[in-house]
């Protein structure tokens, strides 16, 4: 006996040492731990527990203690965790358990799963076994941003799903309040839990910016009376598209150091045409959309953090709309560093419009939740799972990471050689902007072309012209210099089997003037290098 209270509290000491020094805060654009002021960037996976059986999904396909497992050992330090209002605020679906919740849907292969692989949940009441989740994330020293994603679990999200907007049939602002209250005080002193966000895309016919402004003020002081140690995360309208409207009229909140911006995005809606023949132009033209509703908050005078809590692609990668959209925005949000939560973990549904078992294309785990759906996904993530900029390292100067969005992987030099490879440790560059020099970090040696079709290479002529680069294209994802007869050549991603070498080549889809041209056949992505700005050593 004695022993199992000695190993209890040798597990808690152990846990809090090798945590985050919690509660987290803010200073202009970033989150930081508070005691410190140190950066913590949130690197999250999204895990849904929102739908018909409110919990979360895949604890009928494997333990739970392997699932959390399998999140904090692919990088993501962060679950942005959803649940829905009713859950908390009405007794049908408070009272109940989880082996009840399963049996009122029918979900008897859930049932007979959840038996084998987690049998303690099922005779907890729901928001125990949400606890229970929690508990477990945080043993893996995992965050969790609790999201509340719908008011009557279901699927989300459409235009008239009675979930979009308060005042819709099933969205009671008190009741709202309500949950937001009850949770927040459900968790206070939880370390664990570090933001609440408060409602996940707001939308529908009803939504306006008066009724916006009355309601997130009153949803984000409910939280924070009751929880003054998590972050509170506001959502914008129009799926969580648009918080434009700040521009003209700031949030009159005063939370301490606690407030943060939520934003979506994905490709859908967007045509495929564009995407396949204006790679260039439509990457320019989306990456700006997203900047002027949302990503405008992280810049200026009054900057705040800004939160990416979805985007997304289909992880088969037969989807080439998902495919270029997902490179596109990969580099704004490398460049930017932004907090983000990739949609999403799950490779299936206990329950989802109807459907038993429905697979989900987008998630990080295949259908019987066995592997990686996508095994270059890690790869992909890499560099966004680090931290480039840190407010704590302003004394540092700034360089620069030469980042391939469509490799994953960033430009290292070599003995002999100018390659791609993983972006744990990559080289650093300096670079004053168009029609300068790009210099390894520390050294006299420029980034040189010595011709078409041949490798990058260094030299110590930063004055030739062959050393002067400029970002080409509306995407401002090509890097290019001009050769000896003055034409435009761009960086390549060399994608031979025994080679990761960076080549030079003519400018994909770029004319003589290194303009985006109306129409191109060609994938300009394997020419997509972006300059990331860095202070951290």
């Amino acid at each position: 006996m004695y022993m199992k209270i000695f190993i209890f509290f040798i597990s808690i000491f152990f846990f809090f040492a090798l945590s985050h020094s919690l509660p987290l805060s803010t200073t202009s654009r970033w989150i930081v731990d508070a005691p410190s002021g140190h950066r913590v960037k949130l690197m999250c996976v999204n895990w849904p527990g929102h739908l018909h059986a409110m919990v979360a999904e895949g604890l009928h396909k494997k333990p739970l203690k392997h699932i959390a497992a399998f999140v904090a050992s692919n990088g993501f330090n962060c679950v942005r965790l959803t649940w829905a209002t009713y859950m908390f605020t009405r007794d049908n679906y408070t009272n109940i358990t989880v082996s009840e919740s399963l049996d009122s849907w029918g979900l008897k292969e859930a049932m007979a799963g959840m038996a084998e692989n987690n049998p303690e949940l099922l005779k907890m009441r729901l928001n125990e076994a949400q606890r229970a989740v929690v508990d477990e994330l945080g043993k893996h020293e995992i965050m969790v941003v609790l999201d509340n994603h719908v008011s009557l679990p279901k699927w989300c999200c459409d235009e008239n799903d009675g979930n979009g907007f308060f005042g819709d049939e099933y969205f009671d602002p008190s009741e709202w309040s309500q949950g937001l209250s009850m949770v927040a005080k459900e968790y206070k002193g939880i370390p664990t839990v570090v933001a609440m966000s408060m409602r996940n895309e707001l939308r529908g016919p009803r939504q306006n910016e008066d009724d916006w402004y009355k309601y997130i003020e009153m949803g984000a002081e409910a939280i924070h009376k009751e929880n003054p140690d998590v972050l509170v995360i506001i959502s914008g309208l129009s799926f969580d598209t648009n918080l434009s409207f700040l521009k003209q009229k700031p949030l009159g909140l005063n939370l301490g150091s606690k407030l943060v911006y939520e934003a979506h995005w994905y490709s859908f809606g967007d045509p495929l045409e564009k995407w396949m023949h204006q790679t260039n132009q439509y990457c320019a033209n989306v990456t700006q959309w997203f900047i002027d509703k949302s990503g405008f908050l992280v810049t200026g005078p009054n900057p705040v953090p800004l939160f990416l809590s979805e985007f997304g692609f289909d992880e088969r990668g037969a989807n080439e709309r998902d495919n270029r959209y997902f490179n596109c925005l990969l580099g704004l949000l490398a460049e930017r560093d932004l907090d983000w939560a990739l949609w999403t973990l799950q490779g299936s549904y206990m329950l989802r419009e109807g459907q038993v078992g429905m697979e989900e294309v987008y998630g990080v785990l295949d259908a019987n939740w066995d592997q990686l759906r996508d095994s270059k996904i890690q790869e992909k993530l890499g560099l966004i799972q680090q931290i480039a900029q840190d407010p704590s390292s302003n004394n540092n100067p700034t360089n620069y990471v030469m980042y391939h969005p469509q490799s994953g992987q960033c430009a290292q030099v070599g003995k002999d050689d100018i390659y791609t490879s993983d972006c744990r440790n990559p080289s650093q560059w300096s670079h004053d902007g168009d029609g300068s020099p790009i210099k390894l970090k520390g050294t006299s040696w420029c980034l040189t072309i010595s011709g078409n079709g041949l490798p990058v290479i260094l030299s110590n002529d930063c004055s030739s012209h062959r050393s002067i680069w400029e970002l080409v294209s509306s995407s401002k994802l090509h890097v290019g210099a001009k050769d000896e007869q003055g034409t435009y050549l761009c960086l390549e991603w060399s994608r031979s089997s025994n080679s990761s070498a960076i080549l030079t080549k003519k400018c994909l889809c770029l004319d003589d003037n290194v303009k985006d041209v109306p129409s191109c056949d060609d994938d300009p992505q394997i020419q997509w290098f972006k300059l990331i700005p860095t202070n951290k050593n």
